[in-house]
């Protein structure tokens, strides 16, 4: 049965409507429509608002966050009364608020291997709003095996990129990638930052690529990833081509369900930090209640933060400031002998610097588990979260 619209459906799209690539038939076809969001947060949140303004009737949002305040530079979803509330919460009055026609299923729930099926199956179109590289591969795959378009979205500090992948029409995001980047090459947003408009520039392009795929209108990025540069102002197309060895999408698959992406990958689906192993030990690490005990027990000890010098004034603890950037040309200034500690803001970067100086023969290094922003919560809130 076609869904009609009602008089004050017709009022309040009526902007569509007067669009002949739209218009009554379109709209209705919006009305009739299903998309899954993956992520509440920086995409997730001017596709959510986009979506349900433009009416598309159900709306499925995956997301296990909570709203903190560090999310509400880029997050226009949530304010700050939502603060400590669930983001499937705080999203679901929002956009009832926004359009009561539209009928929003939240999923407080992790997107993972065991539940990213029975959540995505009966949805037309799959939007990928994620940060971490395992819930974009499960992604990905999923939307092969269900034969569904793909909505790609990434960013990071001022670059973007999006990209439809849908298996039937053209390449999926594993023939762009075929293999995840090593751990730690590349830094979360909360490690490297994000401006936070741009999330709000390429969520919105996902949005409009998602109305084109459901109304059948327009040249959809299949097979095309469009690179946006806020710096510079630069939006370049690459061309994509399919892979016709590739693994999910390819002529001969090898992989026909979701797999572990955490162990594919190498990485948590999320922004804890993960310690990297070496020769089958792990780095030594010291926590921030054993540091606050060092400190005051006068034992001597070295202090290396090799956050980046724009990070410094945000907050410190005092110690010496060899960047992780310039920690290849400025190793000789870290001792070889006594106690060293090394801290950045949330422990990845320190362990990615321990690792290059294991290579050179250190052994008296520890990081420091959580970095500064563990130290600004369990021993001194004077010291900033950022």
């Amino acid at each position: 049965m076609t869904a009609e619209l009602t008089n004050d459906e017709i009022r309040r799209y009526s902007r569509h409507l007067i669009l002949p690539e739209i218009g009554m038939d379109g709209q209705r076809k919006l009305k009739e429509s299903s998309v899954l969001l993956i992520g509440a947060g920086g995409l997730g949140s001017p596709l959510a608002l986009y979506l349900a303004a433009a009416g598309v009737g159900h709306i499925g949002l995956v997301d296990a966050d909570i709203v903190d305040d560090s999310n509400l530079q880029r997050q226009v979803l949530h304010g700050t009364s939502a603060l400590g509330r669930r983001k499937t919460d705080s999203a679901r009055e929002r956009l009832a608020d926004l359009n009561p026609n539209v009928d929003v299923v939240t999923y407080d729930e992790p997107f993972t291997s065991l539940n990213a099926m029975r959540i995505a199956r009966g949805y037309d179109v799959l939007v990928d709003g994620t940060d971490n590289f395992p819930t974009r591969y499960l992604s990905n795959d999923v939307s092969v095996f269900l034969g569904i378009p793909n909505v790609y979205g990434s960013i990071f500090r001022f670059e973007g990129q999006v990209s439809v992948f849908w298996a039937k029409h053209g390449p999926c995001y594993r023939c762009l990638y075929s293999e995840p980047p090593p751990p730690g090459l590349v830094p979360s947003c909360a490690e490297g930052g994000v401006l936070g408009i741009l999330p709000g520039v390429i969520g919105s392009l996902q949005a409009t690529e998602t109305i084109k795929l459901l109304l059948g209108i327009g040249e959809p990025l299949i097979g095309r990833l469009l690179l946006y540069d806020a710096l510079g102002m630069h939006v370049r197309e690459l061309r994509l081509r399919k892979d016709p060895d590739c693994p999910v999408c390819g002529e001969h698959p090898t992989i026909t369900e979701p797999i572990d992406y955490e162990e594919f990958c190498g990485v948590p689906a999320h922004d804890r930090m993960q310690q990297p192993e070496h020769n089958g030990t792990m780095n030594k690490e010291i926590t921030v209640e054993e540091f606050a005990a060092l400190r005051s027990s006068g034992e001597p000890f070295t202090l290396i933060d090799v956050r980046e010098p724009h990070e410094y004034p945000i907050a410190n603890l005092g110690g010496q400031l060899v960047p992780l950037s310039e920690i290849e040309t400025r190793a000789g200034e870290i001792p070889r002998e006594g106690r060293v500690i090394v801290h950045c803001k949330m422990g990845g970067r320190s362990a990615k610097a321990i690792d290059y100086l294991r290579t050179l023969g250190y052994a008296n290094l520890e990081n420091l588990a959580g970095g500064i922003n563990a130290w600004a919560e369990k021993i001194d809130p004077s010291v900033p979260k950022y």
